[in-house]
């Protein structure tokens, strides 16, 4: 594919950007870089290479999700400015 300044064109309008006019052929060069780039790794043998998500192995550092006993209602609501069947009662937001 080849990086043409129509596309340049149509990529700011993607991106809602407005190159100056001596920025957009270095933008269409270094786009055309990263084409190359990319067809260079598309040349590579993937046989057999499980696909990643990420570059680096993640796990999940969230605890588990365990039921533990709640604080009880009237407790909670002991402070509550106002309160209505076991709720907080706020200002409306709109009407």
């Amino acid at each position: 594919m080849v990086i043409t300044d129509e596309l340049v064109t149509y990529l700011e309008a993607l991106g809602r950007i407005k190159l100056p006019e001596e920025s957009r052929a270095k933008a269409q060069s270094d786009l055309q870089e990263i084409l190359q780039y990319i067809d260079t790794l598309s040349e590579l043998d993937t046989e057999g290479i499980e696909p990643m998500s990420h570059a680096l192995p993640l796990t999940n550092v969230m605890r588990e999700d365990e039921v533990a006993p709640s604080i009880p209602a009237e407790d909670v609501l002991a402070n509550a400015p106002a309160q209505k069947d076991n709720y907080f009662l706020v200002p409306r937001s709109f009407d």
